[in-house]
C-alpha cells in the first residue's frame, strides 16, 4: 500500500485509490504517517486533527475514524504509547531519501537526476485540504523543505551549464520570495552566464536597496563576493600593509554591559584578557563585539586567528601555523620554520605598533604563549573554554568569565532576532522558552534561527518541542549543542569525564562536595571538580556547592558511564542515611525504624540538621526520584519518612509527590507498615492542598490497613487533623479522643501529651473552654516533665487560643509569646507562621495595633514562602 502526503492525502493499492473518507479521517491518517512509525497518543491526535475546537466526544469520534481506516485495509495498530502506522511507502519518505542521496552524490549528472525524481513526488500543496493549526505549521515546514531541495537542484543545474533553462523558474521564484539571498545569487549567476551581466548586476543592486530599506542590512558575504567577481574586482594578492583580519561581529549581540566594561581598561602595558566560559556561552561574540567597537584604537591593524582548540573535526592550530599566518599578514613572504625564530620576528614587527590581536578558541596556555606580542601598545583578547590559569599567573592576564544571559538580556536577544511584535504576541510562551534555553546564547541563537526560517510558526510550537526533546530541538545543520559540549570533554582526564556523566545522572539542581564524594567514592573528588570547573562544565556557585547548566546536565546524563548503579546507590545512600540521622535529631520521640545503608554526614544538633535539610532539600527530592526510577523501593520510601518532620517545620508543599513515590514503593514491597504510613502522610498532604476527597480516601485506607494499636492511634490523629481542615471540628474531636484513649492504654507519655493537646484544642474550638484548658494544662505539665519542646510549643499555642476566646487576652499574649520563642528555637517556621497570625489577632484585640501589624506582616511573609495561599490571603485582608 502506497501513501501520499505531498498533495491531497491518498492511500493506493495497485494504482487504485482507497476510499479513506472525509477530511477529518484523512487528517487522522496524515497525522499517523507524519510520525513515521512512532506511537501517537489519542490526546495528541485529537489536538492535531481538531486544534482548539474538538467535538464534545472527541476521543469516541477519533476511535470511529480509526476503525473506518482499518476497515479500508490500513494497518493501524494500538500500542502502549498510542496509535501506530508503520510503513516506509510514503511519498514524503521517498522525497527525503532521494534528496539525501542527491546531496551525497559526487556526480552532478546523477545528482540532478535524483533531485528531479525527488521533486516529482510533489503533486501539489502538501497536506492539501487539511485545515487544523498543526497541519498548517507542518505544511509550512514541508514547503520550506521543498524550497531547500529546489535551491540545491538549482546549484547543480548551474554547474552543469543549464542556466538558460533555469531562468524562467528562477525569475518566478525571486518574484515570490524577493529577499531570499541564495535564490537571488542563483538568478544573478544564471543571468551572467547567459550573457546578461548588466541585468545581473542591476538585479543585485535592486536587492541591495530592498534589504537596506526593509531590513536595514546589506547582502550577506556570499552574495557580495559573487557581485565583486562579476565586477572583476578581485582582492589584491599582495599582503596588506595594515592587516584587518577581524571577522564580522554578531549582528544581534545584546547584553554583556558589565563584561564589556571589564574589557576596557586604559593601560600603557599589554592587556591580556582571557574570556572564559562553557561552549555556546558567547565568548567569541563578546570578543568580536568589543574589538569592532574599539577598532579605531588600533590604527596599525588587527590580527585574528581561530586556534580551533575545541574543534569537533580538526586538530588545534599549532603556534607555528598561527604565527605563519600572522607574519604573512604583516608582509613577510618567507617566514622562518623554527617556532622561536617565528615568535621573535613577530614580536619585532609589532613592537612599536598599536595593534589588536584576537586569539579565539584557545586550547591551553602553551598554544597561546608564543603568540603574545612584546610591544607595550598591543592588546590581546583570548577566548577559551578553559580558565588558562598559566596566563593569569605567568603573564598577568585578567580573566573575564562569562555566565548565562539573564532573563532581560535573553528576551532582548530574541527581540533583536525576531522583532518585538512576534516576541510580545506570546508573552507567556516567550518566558517559558527563555527558561528552557537557560540563558545560553547558542541555544537562543538556534531557536531564533529556526523561528526566522519559519516566520508563520508560533513560538509555542518551538516551546513544546523544547519541552519534549530539549537537546534534539537545539540541533541544526550549523550548530549542535551536543557537539559543542562534547568538544569540552576532550581536554578532561577519564576520571573527570566519568564524574561529569555521573553528576548528570543525579538530575539534582546543585550538589555539595560530600554528596559528590559519595557519588564517586574517590578521595580526589575535589581535584576532579576543579578540572570540571576549569573547563566551565560545572560551577562552584557557593562555597562547597556545585551546579551545572540544565542543558549541560542533560548532555552529561547522555554520556554517563553505562554501569553506574553502585555509584548511584552510594549517592542515594548518603542522602538517606544523613536524612535519617537528621530526622532523629529533629524528632527524637518518633518511633525508631532501621537506618538505611549509607554513610551519613555528621550533624551536631537540631540546628545543624535543619541547615543540612535546607541546603540539600532539592537534592533530597532528586535522590528520591532517582531511587524510584531505579525501583530501589526501600530507600525511596525511607527518604519520604526522613523528610516528613522537616517538611512539617518548613511548610513545604512537596509532601504530595514525595509520598506518592513512597506509596508506590510500599505497594511494590508489599510492606503493611510502609503502606499505612504512606497513605496517612499522603492523605494529610492532599488535605493540606484542599483536595479533601482524595485525602480522605488515603486516610481511610490507612485506618483500614493498620493492625497495631500505635498505628491506629496515629491514624486517628491524622483523621482528626484532616476533619478539622474540612471544618468538621466535632468529627475531629471524636478522632482525637480515640487517639488519646489508645495512647493512654499504650502508656506512651509523649504521645499522651500530644493527644491531650489535640483534644483540648478541638474542645476549645467547640466552645468548651474549661474542659479544653484542663486537657491542655495536663499536656503542658507532661511536656515540660518530658522536655518535649515541640509539644510544649504546640500546647502554649492552644492555651493562647483558649485564653483569647475566654476573654483573658493578657494571658493569651504571654502564651503566644512563649510558643513563638520555642518554635523559633526549634527552627519550625511553619508553626511560627501560624502562631504569628494568632498573636496578631490577640495584639489587635488589646489595642496594640503596631505590634499586631508587625506580627501579621511576618506571618504573611512566611505564608507566601510556604505556598499557603489561603492563609496568606486572609492575613493580607487584615493588613489592608
Amino acid at each position: 500500500m502506497d501513501f501520499s502526503l505531498l498533495g491531497g492525502v491518498r492511500a493506493r493499492v495497485g494504482g487504485d485509490d482507497l476510499d479513506i473518507g472525509h477530511t477529518r479521517r484523512r487528517s487522522v491518517l496524515a497525522a499517523l504517517l507524519l510520525e513515521a512509525g512512532r506511537p501517537v497518543p489519542a490526546e495528541r491526535l485529537v489536538d492535531r486533527v481538531w486544534g482548539g475546537r474538538p467535538p464534545l466526544r472527541a476521543k469516541e469520534t477519533l476511535y470511529g475514524y480509526v476503525s473506518k481506516l482499518r476497515s479500508a485495509g490500513i494497518d493501524i495498530q494500538r500500542r502502549p504509547g498510542g496509535y501506530v502506522l508503520e510503513t516506509d511507502r510514503v511519498d514524503l519518505v521517498e522525497f527525503r531519501a532521494l534528496a539525501e542521496r542527491a546531496r551525497a552524490e559526487a556526480d552532478d549528472e546523477r545528482a540532478a537526476e535524483l533531485y528531479d525524481q525527488a521533486l516529482r513526488r510533489w503533486r501539489g500543496e502538501a497536506l492539501d485540504g487539511l485545515d487544523s493549526p498543526w497541519f498548517a505549521q507542518v505544511r509550512d515546514a514541508l514547503r520550506a523543505e521543498r524550497t531547500a531541495v529546489e535551491l540545491d537542484r538549482n546549484d547543480v543545474a548551474i554547474r552543469l551549464g543549464r542556466h538558460a533553462a533555469l531562468l524562467p523558474a528562477l525569475r518566478d521564484a525571486t518574484q515570490a520570495d524577493p529577499l531570499d539571498e541564495r535564490l537571488a545569487g542563483q538568478l544573478v549567476l544564471a543571468l551572467h552566464r547567459s550573457g546578461r551581466s548588466s541585468e545581473a548586476l542591476q538585479h543585485y543592486d535592486a536587492l541591495r536597496r530592498t534589504l537596506a530599506d526593509e531590513l536595514g542590512t546589506d547582502p550577506g558575504k556570499p552574495l557580495q563576493d559573487l557581485y565583486l567577481r562579476l565586477l572583476g574586482q578581485q582582492a589584491s594578492q599582495d599582503a596588506p600593509a595594515v592587516p584587518r583580519q577581524l571577522p564580522a561581529p554578531q549582528r544581534w549581540f545584546t547584553g554583556r554591559a558589565k563584561e564589556i566594561a571589564d574589557l576596557t581598561e586604559p593601560s600603557a602595558t599589554v592587556v591580556i584578557t582571557a574570556i572564559g566560559g562553557a561552549g555556546g556561552i558567547g565568548k567569541t561574540a563578546l570578543a568580536l563585539h568589543w574589538a569592532h567597537q574599539h577598532v579605531d584604537d588600533f590604527p596599525d591593524g588587527q590580527l585574528y586567528v581561530n586556534l580551533r582548540g575545541f574543534d569537533p573535526v580538526g586538530d588545534p592550530v599549532t603556534p607555528q601555523q598561527a604565527l605563519r599566518g600572522f607574519l604573512e599578514a604583516l608582509g613577510v613572504d618567507d617566514p622562518p620554520a623554527d617556532l622561536d625564530a617565528q615568535a621573535a620576528l613577530y614580536r619585532s614587527l609589532v613592537a612599536d605598533k598599536r595593534m589588536l590581536v584576537v586569539l579565539d578558541n584557545a586550547r591551553d596556555t602553551t598554544q597561546v604563549t608564543p603568540l603574545l606580542p612584546g610591544g607595550a601598545r598591543c592588546t590581546v583578547l583570548i577566548t577559551s573554554r578553559l580558565q588558562l590559569l598559566g596566563l593569569l599567573t605567568a603573564h598577568g592576564a585578567r580573566s573575564v568569565a562569562l555566565d548565562v544571559l539573564d532573563e532581560h538580556e535573553s528576551r532582548d536577544f530574541l527581540v533583536a532576532r525576531l522583532g518585538a511584535q512576534r516576541v510580545e504576541a506570546e508573552p507567556d510562551v516567550t518566558r517559558e522558552l527563555l527558561v528552557l534555553c537557560g540563558g545560553l546564547p547558542l541555544a537562543l541563537s538556534i531557536i531564533a534561527a529556526r523561528a526566522v526560517t519559519q516566520p508563520d510558526l508560533p513560538l509555542s510550537a518551538l516551546t513544546e518541542e523544547l519541552k519534549d526533546q530539549r537537546l534534539d530541538a537545539l540541533d541544526d545543520l550549523s550548530a549542535d549543542l551536543r557537539t559543542v559540549f562534547a568538544c569540552s570533554l576532550r581536554v578532561l582526564t577519564p576520571a573527570a569525564t566519568e564524574l561529569f556523566g555521573l553528576i548528570g545522572l543525579t538530575s539534582a539542581p546543585d550538589l555539595g562536595l560530600k554528596a559528590i564524594t559519595a557519588l564517586t567514592g574517590r578521595a580526589d573528588t575535589r581535584r576532579l571538580l576543579r578540572e570540571l570547573e576549569a573547563a566551565h562544565l560545572v560551577q562552584q556557585h557557593r562555597v562547597g556547592r556545585y551546579r551545572m547548566h540544565d542543558l549541560v546536565r542533560l548532555y552529561a546524563a547522555e554520556v554517563a558511564p553505562a554501569h553506574a548503579d553502585a555509584n548511584l546507590k552510594a549517592f542515594i545512600g548518603y542522602f538517606a542515611a544523613t536524612a535519617h540521622h537528621g530526622d532523629m535529631l529533629i524528632e527524637p520521640h518518633r518511633p525508631p525504624i532501621p537506618a538505611p545503608e549509607g554513610y551519613p554526614a555528621p550533624l551536631a544538633d537540631v540546628t545543624a540538621a535543619m541547615d543540612w535539610f535546607d541546603a540539600e532539600h532539592e537534592s533530597l527530592l532528586a535522590a528520591q526520584r532517582l531511587a524510584g526510577d531505579h525501583r530501589w523501593h526501600d530507600v525511596a520510601w525511607h527518604l519520604a519518612w526522613a523528610l516528613t518532620n522537616y517538611h512539617l517545620r518548613r511548610g513545604h508543599a512537596a509532601d504530595d509527590v514525595v509520598w506518592r513515590l513512597a506509596l508506590d514503593a510500599a505497594d511494590a514491597l508489599g510492606d503493611r507498615f510502609k503502606q499505612v504510613t504512606a497513605h496517612k502522610f499522603l492523605g494529610m498532604a492532599l488535605t493540606d492542598f484542599g483536595r479533601h476527597d482524595e485525602g480522605d480516601h488515603h486516610l481511610r485506607q490507612a485506618l483500614e490497613l493498620v493492625e497495631d494499636d500505635y498505628g491506629k492511634a496515629s491514624a486517628h490523629r491524622a483523621m482528626a487533623w484532616a476533619m478539622e481542615r474540612r471544618g468538621d471540628v466535632a468529627g475531629a474531636l471524636e478522632h482525637a479522643q480515640a487517639q488519646l484513649e489508645r495512647f493512654r492504654a499504650l502508656g506512651i507519655p509523649v504521645r499522651i501529651a500530644e493527644a491531650l493537646n489535640d483534644v483540648g484544642y478541638r474542645m476549645a474550638r467547640l466552645g468548651d473552654y474549661a474542659g479544653a484548658e484542663a486537657h491542655c494544662r495536663e499536656a503542658l505539665a507532661l511536656n515540660e516533665e518530658l522536655g518535649h519542646v515541640e509539644g510544649e510549643a504546640a500546647t502554649s499555642d492552644s492555651l493562647g487560643f483558649i485564653a483569647h476566646h475566654h476573654g483573658r487576652d493578657a494571658d493569651a499574649v504571654e502564651h503566644y509569646r512563649h510558643a513563638l520563642k520555642l518554635y523559633r528555637q526549634l527552627d519550625n517556621s511553619y508553626e511560627e507562621a501560624t502562631v504569628l497570625r494568632h498573636f496578631g489577632d490577640v495584639l489587635a484585640a488589646v489595642g496594640r495595633h503596631d505590634e499586631a501589624r508587625d506580627a501579621r506582616q511576618r506571618a504573611l511573609t512566611l505564608f507566601r514562602a510556604q505556598g499557603r495561599v489561603e492563609d496568606a490571603d486572609e492575613v493580607r485582608a487584615l493588613l489592608t
